[in-house]
């Protein structure tokens, strides 16, 4: 029985040269020979290729060293670097979508993604403070059926913004999201009007909104709640739009920039009001917020 509860867990490995080791360790390896390593132990960036131990790269906030390339977070991981510390507290927790369609297969696979993500919903809402200022926060979860925008989802952003509107707190919501949820049909399409008019309430009592899209930021997302900002910034190179690319050239029969749908081609055209880096994004939020008085505008 004893055995039972402390069995070895098997250790799996992933196969990296000898000069990649060497390399990351500055030393020289001529001839390069297959090392295993245990998995986990590095992470590959996909930009570049540069391998970098994984605990170098949490370090650095999931940013790679090399190139600048910025992995995709978890909601947590996210709050966790950005509100101050012990200073969070979440709204509804337990709420979570139904099967209004009756679509095959779906509550089975949201039963799955609830288990594999650690959270109820694609979003997680709540309470903290940043840089001293209180804010409501709403982080997107891209692990958590890529962060597809569902009737629940929906109803959890209106209401932080409804909380938001009677403590007047400012709203700071960072996207990273596939669209609307397809298995919801309808219901998905219309969080969209949904969450658009309850910014217009927080617009009309003059509260700050700030929109921070992360990769990757598409569909009914981009078309709603993450294009209203007072201020909008993403992190660098993130993907940011509404049809796919392949689409797009189809239809227009164009040839496309190649830095089309990224955070920075719509700075430069006037889309996004700052690309920051996830480093400064914490100062950066915190600056505006001073600005702003605490995020009552006019105030």
């Amino acid at each position: 029985m004893l055995k039972d509860l402390f069995h070895k867990k098997k250790q799996r490995y992933a196969t990296l040269t000898s000069q990649d080791v060497a390399e990351r360790l500055g030393r020289t390896q001529k001839a390069p020979v297959e090392v295993s390593v245990p998995e986990g132990l590095m992470t590959k960036c996909k930009r570049c290729g540069e391998a970098t131990f994984t605990k170098e790269l949490e370090k650095n906030l999931k940013v790679c060293p090399s190139c600048g390339y910025h992995f995709t977070l978890n909601a947590m991981e996210r709050i966790l670097m950005t509100l101050d510390e012990g200073r969070f507290f979440e709204y509804d927790s337990e709420m979570t979508a139904v099967d209004p369609l009756g679509f095959p297969e779906y509550p089975a696979k949201l039963e799955r993604e609830q288990k594999k993500s650690g959270i109820k919903e694609s979003i997680v809402t709540g309470e903290g403070t940043i840089g001293g200022f209180p804010v409501v926060v709403g982080v997107m979860d891209s692990t958590f059926f890529m962060g597809s925008l569902g009737s629940a989802a929906g109803e959890k952003i209106t209401r932080a913004i409804e909380h938001a509107i009677a403590k007047r707190y400012p709203v700071i919501l960072f996207t990273a999201s596939g669209g609307a949820r397809m298995q919801e049909g309808i219901f998905s399409l219309m969080q969209m009007a949904k969450t658009s008019a309850a910014l217009a309430k927080l617009h009309e009592a003059g509260i700050l909104y700030i929109a921070v899209n992360t990769y990757p930021t598409t569909g009914g997302v981009t078309a709603s709640f993450a294009m209203l900002g007072d201020i909008n910034i993403a992190e660098p190179g993130a993907l940011i739009g509404f049809a796919g690319r392949r689409i797009i050239e189809q239809t227009i029969r164009q040839k496309l920039p190649d830095d089309f749908q990224t955070a920075e081609f719509l700075l430069k055209n006037g889309m996004l009001d700052m690309v920051v880096s996830r480093k400064d994004m914490k100062q950066n939020l915190a600056t505006i917020l001073e600005l702003h008085g605490g995020g009552a505008r006019g105030e």
